[in-house]
């Protein structure tokens, strides 16, 4: 296996924005780092699972992803614009001190992995060209997916943290921190829908 070029999709494609990364940050800004941390939990919960699902069905999931993909790449959008309009009706921060979203959950982090189509085609990118034609044995599979899916979940507290440690900044802007919030979640939905068009 190519070592180098592994390591780079991995952390290049965990650390770049995407759906699981804008909530983390989004919910650390809100709620701070340790009230945002079940939802990063939720999403290395979820994410371990589908790369686990990528890995024992990889072969499979090849064949039909002609079939599959329009539909995961149109309800995995559909969620993320709701994510998108949660944020951007979301109250000040000041206002909800004692509620916390419903998108600061371990179920809502979980959930957003089985519809994230950057995290599936990542899975399934990384466990087909990568690791599977070197390493078929099971423990050898699953501490590929164990870490695929802890790289994600340290890159998802690394956009906590940049969110907890500028939360002054983004209790003051409030509005327009949750609009550009939103827009790259809109922008995140629609660079997917965009594979349907082309």
């Amino acid at each position: 296996m190519n070592w180098a070029a592994f390591c780079s999709y991995v952390i290049l494609t965990a650390i770049t924005p995407g759906p699981n990364n804008i909530m983390s940050m989004s919910n650390a800004a809100k709620y701070g780092f340790r009230r945002s941390f079940p939802f990063n939990v939720g999403v290395w919960l979820g994410f371990l699972f589908v790369v686990a699902c990528c890995a024992l069905f990889s072969s499979l999931l090849y064949e039909l992803i002609p079939a599959i993909k329009p539909w995961m790449l149109a309800l995995g959008s559909l969620y993320i614009l709701w994510l998108a309009w949660s944020i951007w009706r979301d109250k000040p921060h000041a206002e909800k001190k004692r509620r916390l979203s419903s998108t600061t959950t371990v179920f809502a982090g979980a959930v957003l992995q089985l519809v994230n189509v950057k995290g599936i085609l990542y899975g399934l990118t990384a466990m087909s060209s990568f690791v599977l034609p070197y390493y078929r044995e099971l423990p050898a599979v699953a501490l590929f997916s164990l870490m695929l899916a802890t790289v994600g979940f340290l890159c998802t507290l690394l956009w906590a943290l940049c969110g907890s440690v500028f939360e002054r900044f983004f209790k003051k802007y409030s509005k327009l921190v949750n609009g550009v919030m939103a827009l790259l979640l809109v922008w995140c939905a629609y660079s997917m829908l965009s594979g349907l068009w082309s």
